[in-house]
Parts: structure tokens; sequence; C-alpha cells
């Protein structure tokens, strides 16, 4: 019994090393087990001839993986995107011809909450934690035992996928709250997991690999900075983080609601963004800022309202003290709203009328949330940023990548989006 399992497995998988595996999708693959540790997962099996979103899981150590897709379709063309774990753009809107394939290469993150020992930043070894992850985030993709992969479009046509340990990417860790973290259902996005997709190379055989950063979420809906810290999200990123990898930070949106004794944007708020910089730089990171993005709130001029108040003054006093690199996301957003203006500005967020989607119980009147095309957009004006600080990281960016500007925003008309099969009314924690 146990040799023909392995006659089975091998049948399925053509493994290159022992390091690396490659699934054949064009032979029959199992459903996902724990024992089995790979397979169709999710929603139903795809047949020869669906044209349905599907998923494929494998059970891997955490660490980075450098991922490769063949994408198409000897019988049929093909229309394919490719998302990982909880719904990260790697490929947008793969189009195939009939008999034509593709590849695409990107590097994913799995981890679990455990937190083994590691040298602290006062030279001494930590007692082994875990992240105090929140109840909606337990069984997520982000936290689980698995490496996940959604392929979604009119025609997915998926021919392999290679996964293989990745140690030698820099890293990218980002924290912050719900305008951030990998939202794991529709309608809702946020840019965090837009900004993998400018981080994506089409694989060229002729060509050694440029691809060499890892994109780490770790935020969550309704943190602030000091939650983040006593969930052992940071402390997380500490065991894990190497010389030369980044920290972003973007907070404020919950912050400002805290109340009491030394809160406010100018104690609390400055101090918990000390402590990230003084961490960071221990462990011989760089951390980057970013100011919160703004809400959608217009006066009667058709002008953003700052309903931050002194949290974007008080991050950027922060980051020109301790010569932090500092991304003004709440300048850009609020071009971005003015510029599509107080009706056209729905479209970036969840604002959708009742029978929008078939599951919808409820308009969404949402003005601080974003839906996929206005996360998309706020992950341009991140990397924007970053080409305006000289940010060694934009050598490393997609060959498709084109300059942005808020004042000329994409048409939302024309945003290509399939939704994903998993899906939530429910609003993400914080406002």
């Amino acid at each position: 019994m146990k040799i023909l399992t392995i006659l089975a497995f091998l049948s399925s998988c053509v493994v290159a090393t022992a390091q690396e595996i490659t699934y054949d999708l064009t032979k029959q693959q199992p459903r996902y087990s724990e024992a089995q540790g790979y397979g169709y997962d999710v929603v139903e099996t795809p047949t020869a001839k669906s044209v349905s979103p599907f998923y494929f899981s494998a059970k891997v150590p955490d660490g980075n993986y450098r991922v490769t897709v063949r994408l198409g379709s000897k019988k049929r063309e093909g229309e394919t995107t490719v998302r990982a774990e909880s719904r990260r753009m790697m490929v947008e809107k793969c189009v195939t011809r009939k008999g034509e394939f593709r590849e695409f290469s990107f590097i994913v993150n799995k981890r679990s909450i455990d937190i083994p020992s590691y040298i602290g930043i006062d030279g001494k070894p930590t007692q082994p934690s875990v992240v105090r992850i929140k109840p909606g985030e337990v069984g997520s993709f982000t936290w689980d035992e698995k490496l996940t992969l959604e392929f979604n479009g009119a025609s997915p046509c998926v021919q392999s996928i290679k996964m293989e340990p990745d140690t030698t990417a820099t890293n990218i860790f980002l924290c912050g709250n719900s305008t951030v973290v990998d939202q794991g259902t529709e309608p809702w996005a946020s840019w965090g997991q837009m900004f993998t997709r400018w981080f994506v190379e089409q694989s060229l055989n002729t060509h050694p690999s440029t691809l060499n950063i890892s994109i780490a979420n770790y935020a969550e809906s309704g943190l602030t900075a000091t939650s983040f810290m006593a969930q052992n999200r940071l402390e997380k990123i500490l065991s894990v983080i190497r010389e030369g990898d980044y920290v972003i930070c973007e907070f404020g949106h919950n912050d400002e609601k805290e109340k009491g004794p030394g809160t406010g944007a100018w104690y609390h708020y400055s101090v918990a963004l000390k402590k990230f910089v003084d961490m960071v730089r221990a462990k011989k990171g760089n951390i980057i800022f970013c100011t919160p993005t703004q809400r959608r709130f217009f006066d009667a001029e058709g002008k953003i309202k700052n309903t931050h108040g002194d949290f974007p003054a008080a991050m950027k006093a922060v980051a020109e003290r301790e010569n932090v690199p500092l991304i003004d996301l709440s300048a850009e957003t609020k071009t971005l709203f003015e510029t599509m203006g107080v009706e056209g500005s729905k479209h970036l967020l969840v604002h959708y009328p009742m029978g929008t989607f078939p599951w919808q119980q409820k308009k969404f009147s949402d003005n601080t949330h974003f839906n996929p095309f206005g996360a998309y957009e706020v992950s341009k004006l991140v990397v924007m940023g970053l080409k305006r600080l000289n940010s060694p990281l934009v050598q490393y960016l997609s060959s498709d990548w084109k300059d942005f500007s808020p004042s000329q925003p994409d048409d939302w008309q024309t945003f290509y989006w399939p939704l994903s099969p998993v899906y939530d009314g429910k609003k993400p924690d914080g406002n």
C-alpha cells in the first residue's frame, strides 16, 4: 500500500529536487487533505471543460516560496487571473490563445502563528510564543498550514504549478490596519494585497530570474500601532527579519479613536512609531512610514476633510526626527478622491446598491474600506512613493509597471477583477 501511494504521487507530480516540486494539472489531482498534503481545495474540483474559479493548496513549512505557474491550454483559449493566499493579486488577466502558454513567477510568503525562539534585540534568546490573531483570522488562508493559490477569470487554464523554497529574497513586511490587510473576502480589498501585483515577472527561459522580493502582509483590520505590537505581530516579524529587509507601516485610522491617559497623536501614537523604528533598526532592517489613507468625506466645496486630526503630522514628525523615509498617502489619496469627485470616488470604496451581488443582504455605503479597484489604485500610490524615495525596491518592479498619478486615475469601468467565490457582507473591523 505504501509503494502504491508513492507511485500515485509521482504520477501526478514531477519532483525536480528534494526542495522543488511541480504539480502537473493536466493530470488528475486529488482533493486537498491534511494526510495527502496537496490538491484542489475550497470549491469543487475543476473538470477539463469547466471555466469556473478553482483553488489548489499544498501543505508546506513556513517561509517564502518561489512559485512558477504555466498558464494556457492546448484545447481552448484561456483568460486566467492568479491570486495567492488571501486574495493577494499576482497575475492579472493572462489571455492565451489555443495552444499558447505563458509562465509567470512570483514569491509567496507562507506563515503560521508560531514564533520560535530567536535572538532578540537585546542579544539574548527569546521564549517561544505565538501571534495572538483575532477570532476572524482563525482558519484563514493567511495563517494556516497551506500555501493556497486561486485561479480565476473567464476561462482559467493552468498547465502546472512549481513551488520551491526561497531563502534569498528581500522581505517587505507590511504593518497596518484594514486599509492594508489582505482582505480575505469580497467585496473588500486593501492596498497590501494589490501591492504584490507589481513584483511579478513573466518567465523567460533565455534570461536569468531577477525576481527577488517577498511581500509578507501582517496587517489586520481594527489594529492600532500599539495593538499590533500587543498581538506579537511585530515580534513575529523580528523573529524572521534579515539584514536589509523592509518594514512598511501605515497606522492612524484606529489609533485616533483611542481614549484615556497618554493617548493621542503626540504621545501614545508617536511613542509606538518610535518603537517600530528602534526595533526594526536593531535587527538591521529598513523602515518606511505611510501616512493613513483618507476617508471619503467631502466638504461643501468638494474637498476632502481631514478626519485624522494631528496623526499624519505626528507621523511626519517622527519620520523627520528619526530619518525615516515617508510616503504621504494622506495627501495622495486626497488628490485621488478629489479628482474622481463626490460621486465618482464611490467607485474606489465599498459603495454598492442592494442587488449588486447575489448574496448581498443590504446596501454598502462604506467611506473607509476600499473595493478591489480602489485598493489597486492605492497600491500604485505606494509604488510611486517608493520611486520618489529612490528606494532600491523599485529595481524589482514588474516589467509592465507604468508610472501613475492620482490626478489621472484609471477608469474604474475597465478595471478587471473576477470575483472570488469567497465573500462576506460583514464590514471589516475599524473605520
